[in-house]
């Protein structure tokens, strides 16, 4: 079958034409503004890319089945084609659900923070243990270099994101995935785009609660105080708490980068490691209880996460000039941005820590972090901020509470500017946004090889 993904430069999307070219099928797709490391890996698939969203394309291939991104919207020519000319279309997590998940026993790691990186902490422990699960995650992680794969055995690990499906499908994406075990991170408010408020996206979870069978296990963080309220708006499946209650670390290293897992208040062994962070370690507990649920020894999955190597964009070194060391994030809210900066100081100490950000996602543009952006930026010395010219609203009122400590750049050949006059040896450049940033991580490593002595 040729399938034709619109939209197939996102993470997930990606990681769908990854899988559905795995299973034999022909696999094409479009995007704007496409980029790695998301375009590198499909183009090695041996899957065609094309630039932009013009409707002949469907012409031009003429696929058997159409996958719709949730990008995509009514009103695009594209859309307006595909109906009218009664092309057979689906959703992403439709088509995962009905084509590779159906039949296999599902991991599915929620929650508006760590789902890229608990995921790959599970699908690393599963293949440490010898079980070789398929996955689908929100990212590439390091110990495979890939987002998805089939995988040979009946367990598969997806990230399980809350945004909605698509433009006929307003539900969370992952009300189509049916696990049978299930990690909840954590919940806060996020996707001011599609929902109204936190209570919202707690009704989306609580419909995800439902579809976990009774001989399926929830892993959820023990104090996160939203996910307690969704936990009692119906739960018919165990539970098992980590952070506090069944899963716990003690004795941790300032930085996070070692402690003792502590199961039902017996030690199980220690934890030592490359990541940093309170939030690393929270969620290395989560991995450790799901893979504990499908059989996996405690022992093994400690021993597995000596060896786990992150993942692409998460506080990834992307080089190291004169001394001055360059960071790519994701991390696009405010509590994403607190726990990276505060991993990234509790590891360099005193050494001056820029951080810079773009403000690209869709809660991020309407505004409604504003207020707590420079609170979240605290561990920083000096903070650059890039005002895109879309964001809608002015970042200057952000600068103002960060004081000496905050500037602007109002193009990126501004922002580069700003950032590397700041840059001195010893200095880490930590560069967040959930885009490629105008690829302004290797613009930067280049300026610094003539800049930096």
């Amino acid at each position: 079958m040729h399938i034709h993904i619109l939209g197939i430069c996102g993470t997930f999307m990606a990681g769908v034409a990854l899988l559905a070219r795995a299973a034999g099928h022909t696999v094409s797709g479009c995007d704007a503004g496409v980029y790695p490391p998301m375009s590198t890996q499909l183009a090695e698939a041996g899957i065609t890319l094309r630039e932009g969203y013009d409707p002949e394309q469907l012409a031009d291939f003429q696929p058997e089945m159409v996958v719709v991104g949730n990008v995509m919207s009514r009103g695009r020519p594209i859309i307006e084609e595909l109906l009218d000319r009664r092309y057979p279309y689906t959703s992403g997590p439709a088509w995962l659900a009905e084509h590779i998940l159906h039949g296999r026993q599902v991991l599915a790691v929620a929650g508006t923070h760590g789902k890229t990186t608990t995921s790959s902490l599970l699908t690393w422990i599963l293949e440490y243990a010898g079980l070789e699960p398929g996955f689908l995650i929100g990212g590439i992680p390091a110990n495979f270099n890939a987002s998805a794969r089939l995988g040979r055995t009946p367990f598969f690990v997806v990230e399980a994101d809350e945004y909605d499906t698509a433009f006929f499908d307003k539900r969370s994406k992952f009300v189509h995935y049916r696990p049978d075990t299930l990690i909840l991170n954590n919940l806060e408010f996020d996707h001011a785009d599609i929902f109204s408020d936190l209570a919202a996206i707690q009704r989306q979870f609580h419909h995800l609660l439902r579809t976990v069978p009774r001989s399926g296990l929830i892993v959820a963080h023990g104090q996160d105080a939203s996910l307690a309220e969704v936990l009692t708006m119906g739960c018919w499946t165990p539970v098992e708490r980590f952070g506090t209650g069944d899963w716990e670390a003690r004795e941790i290293n300032s930085d996070g980068s070692a402690f003792e897992v502590v199961f039902q208040e017996q030690r199980q062994g220690r934890v030592e490691w490359t990541q940093l962070g309170m939030h690393s370690v929270d969620n290395a507990l989560a991995a450790i209880a799901a893979a504990c649920h499908i059989g996996v020894p405690i022992a093994t999955a400690i021993q597995a996460l000596k060896d786990f190597q992150g993942v692409k964009r998460r506080l990834e070194v992307r080089g190291v000039i004169d001394g001055v060391t360059v960071y790519d994030d994701f991390a696009h809210h405010p509590t994403a941005i607190a726990t990276t900066l505060a991993g990234l100081r509790a590891r360099v100490g005193t050494q001056p820590i820029i951080a810079v950000l773009e403000p690209r996602s869709n809660t991020m543009k309407l505004g409604v972090f504003k207020d707590s952006l420079a609170p979240a930026l605290a561990d920083a010395d000096a903070v650059v901020l890039y005002q895109p010219p879309d964001l809608g609203w002015n970042l200057a009122e952000v600068a103002a509470m960060l004081g000496s400590r905050g500037q602007i750049g109002h193009t990126l050949d501004e922002t580069l500017t700003v950032v590397q006059a700041q840059a001195k040896p010893g200095s880490h450049v930590l560069i967040m946004s959930n885009g490629g940033f105008g690829g302004i991580h290797e613009r930067l490593l280049q300026a610094l090889q003539t800049t930096v002595r």
